[in-house]
């Protein structure tokens, strides 16, 4: 059976996101903001796209208002979506997903893989949401193999998540290539998941040891059922999560764990996912200061699950000089973000 089929489409997915993008773009439902790109590299050779959006930094922000006695409730914009950002709900039979427009995109055709309740993004993901986004993205290339989908999940106050109710993002890579310069990238993900990269290697935890941070990757034998998702999952999330917890065992003033008290996870990570495997990367900072030679600040480089995709996004044309000038500056990012390869339980895995 398709994936078409299991999700309950009416039509072929990249023609209803498509459409849809089309439509709310010329409504201006949502805000596309086309960036500048360039290739930038680390000391070791791996690519990543560097996208500048000087618009995102005047990106709208809440109305700040009087307060009132009964606290306003938290906006969600996964509760009841708004229609010209709603492409469906899935599976259509018996929904327990919804899938809408990003409202920000600076990638044509970013949308989002939400739970219909009110589920939290802190939380471990469960069975049904793995289905969901892997279904999502067997059906991406069901009707052409060209196309492909990233997709990336952001869970923890260091991860770069947004919104609290739980959601995971794609990112159509055939997009993502919109820039004759982006003929010198690939998904880092990718790297992760290659053979070349792990040859030689006797564990089935696949790594690039040419990334800076600690990963744990699985590739996928064959269509994985949900259960096998799952299991993979739980894998790779119980070694990010030992490996947090020998790198504060090494330097407890480092950060902490957060609070389980209403279930949260104790770390914050990234998780990728494409058709070939899954990646999670555990995050002890949001991102990074970008400094001058003498000191002084030039702003704070934030990154997320995209990271995983080898992609990063600055708002300032400064940011955009210095990490096109200056190569050191993306390894002290990528530095910065992750647990440093030191860790015995990452050792244990490589």
């Amino acid at each position: 059976m398709s994936r078409k089929m299991i999700l309950g489409l009416p039509d072929s997915l990249p023609r209803l996101v498509e459409a849809k993008f089309q439509t709310a773009k010329a409504s201006s439902s949502l805000l596309f903001s086309p960036t500048d790109l360039s290739i930038v590299r680390t000391s070791t050779g791996l690519p990543f796209q560097l996208r500048y959006c000087p618009s995102l930094a005047k990106k709208p922000l809440p109305k700040l208002e009087a307060p009132t006695p009964t606290p306003k409730k938290h906006f969600d914009p996964f509760d009841n979506p708004a229609p010209d950002l709603h492409i469906i709900d899935i599976p259509t039979a018996s929904p327990t997903h919804l899938l809408v427009l990003n409202k920000f995109p600076i990638i044509a055709g970013h949308f989002i893989l939400a739970t219909k309740a009110n589920k939290q993004q802190t939380h471990v993901l469960e069975q049904d949401d793995l289905e969901a986004t892997y279904a999502c993205l067997k059906a991406w290339a069901e009707d052409d193999k060209q196309k492909r989908l990233f997709a990336f999940f952001n869970s923890g106050d260091h991860s770069g998540a947004s919104q609290p109710h739980r959601h995971l993002q794609f990112l159509p890579v055939e997009h993502m290539r919109d820039s004759p310069a982006a003929d010198e990238w690939d998904l880092l993900i990718d790297s992760i998941l290659s053979r070349e990269s792990n040859a030689g290697r006797s564990s089935r935890t696949l790594q690039n040891t040419n990334i800076p941070f600690v990963h744990f990757g699985r590739g996928f034998d064959a269509e994985p059922t949900g259960q096998q998702l799952l299991s993979i999952y739980h894998e790779l999330y119980s070694l990010a999560k030992a490996t947090v917890d020998d790198f504060i065992a090494g330097d407890p003033r480092g950060f902490a764990l957060h609070s389980t008290t209403n279930g949260d996870s104790p770390i914050s990570y990234n998780m990728g996912m494409t058709t070939e495997g899954m990646v999670i990367v555990p995050r002890r900072s949001e991102g990074t200061m970008l400094k001058r030679p003498d000191g002084s600040e030039i702003g704070f480089v934030a990154l997320n699950g995209t990271t995983l995709g080898g992609t990063m996004m600055v708002k300032h044309q400064e940011e955009w000089d210095v990490l096109r000038s200056q190569r050191g500056k993306l390894d002290s990012i990528l530095d910065a973000i992750g647990i440093p390869r030191v860790s015995e339980t990452y050792k244990s895995h490589v």
